[in-house]
This record gives structure tokens, C-alpha cells and sequence, in this order.
């Protein structure tokens, strides 16, 4: 089912990346790219994974070899004109998650494709963005702080993990890809990878 010709690297370090990439039964190589994840102030919604995703790509790109195809990606949760990275600690997460209580917001994750064209060896670069409107229901400080001190989400962005205990009990409607909430749209994945004949 797959073409060998191209070697397939994940550029995250994230497992769960990880893992929904594995489920699409293809051989990967993951790496970790340092990559600076700053991005110009004027940017909104979902061109900011979108450049950060290019970002991380193109650090990576020196050591990029023609029969390799890279994948990089970025997510963010997207608040009332806002974006929510990352909490900085406990006391960001829960302030987090107290704003996302009874509203709905945004996931964006953006997925960049990097390839070195032939015979020129330039660079290409081919970014999807995804979109999910995911609606919590009002949340308790009690549930809030049960959350962030029993799973400490601050490697996610939002604070939260929707496959997680906060995601059973806060998750009331949602309208996207439950997979790019989780910071992977596999489906936009799988059909990249289909129209590059690799799968």
C-alpha cells in the first residue's frame, strides 16, 4: 500500500502526533526540530499555525535529502479573537480552561508537507489548515483544578486534551475533526498522502 521511494519523517515531538500518524499503518521516522515558534503580531486564527508549521519545516530543511518527505505541524486553540498556546504553568492553565468554560472556541492545526524538488533540490512546501468549533459546557473550579493538577496539560495548547478526562466531562458539541482537536487531521493527512501517490 505504500511507496517506498519516499521516506516519511515526522517533525513533532508530540505522542500523540505521533501515534495517530502510526495509525494510518505507514512507516515514519519522528524527530524534533528546534525551531523558533514566534510568529508576526498581525497574524490571526489560522494563519498562525499555519506559519509556524512552515517554520518548523524550514529549520529543518538542511538536512532535508530528495528521497524524504517531512511533515511538520502546529495547533492552536483560537478564544474570542485570542489565540491559547501553551500554559506557561498550573496557574495558566487554569485560567485558561476557566475562559474556555461555557463557550465555544476554535482548534486550527496547520500540517505542512516539505520535499526537496528535483533536479533543483529546492525546497517545497505545501500547508493544509484545519478548522474544529468545539462548544464546553460551564465548568466547576473544582473540575478545573482536578484536570491541571491530576494531567498538568501544559504541553497542549489551550490547556487541554480533548481525549482526556477533561474532554469526557467538558466536551458537550463539537463540529470538525475530533483528531485535529487532538492536534493531527489525519483525514487531511491521509488524502495529502494519496494524491502524492505514496499511499
Amino acid at each position: 500500500m505504500t511507496n517506498h521511494k519516499l521516506q516519511i519523517l515526522l517533525g513533532s515531538a508530540s505522542p500523540r502526533r505521533r501515534a495517530l500518524l502510526a495509525g494510518l499503518d505507514l512507516p515514519f521516522t519522528a524527530i524534533n526540530i528546534d525551531a523558533d515558534e514566534t510568529y508576526p503580531a498581525g497574524l490571526k486564527a489560522g494563519d498562525i499555525p499555519y506559519y509556524i508549521s512552515r517554520a518548523k519545516a524550514q529549520a529543518y530543511a538542511p538536512q532535508l535529502q530528495p528521497d524524504q518527505l517531512l511533515i511538520t505541524a502546529d495547533t492552536i486553540v483560537w478564544l474570542d479573537g485570542q489565540m491559547l498556546g501553551k500554559p506557561h504553568d498550573e496557574a495558566d492553565a487554569i485560567t485558561m480552561l476557566r475562559r474556555l468554560s461555557g463557550k465555544t472556541h476554535q482548534v486550527y492545526t496547520a500540517v505542512t508537507f516539505a520535499n526537496l524538488q528535483s533536479p533543483i533540490s529546492n525546497l517545497q512546501l505545501e500547508t493544509i489548515v484545519d478548522k474544529t468549533d468545539v462548544t464546553f459546557k460551564d465548568l466547576f473550579d473544582e473540575e478545573i483544578r482536578h484536570y491541571v493538577t491530576q494531567y498538568r496539560p501544559l504541553d497542549k495548547a489551550g490547556a487541554y486534551g480533548v481525549q482526556e478526562w477533561i474532554g469526557y466531562i467538558a466536551c458537550t458539541a463539537m463540529n470538525g475533526s475530533y483528531f485535529n482537536v487532538m492536534g493531527f487531521p489525519v483525514h487531511r493527512v491521509y488524502e495529502q498522502l494519496k494524491n502524492r501517490g505514496i499511499v
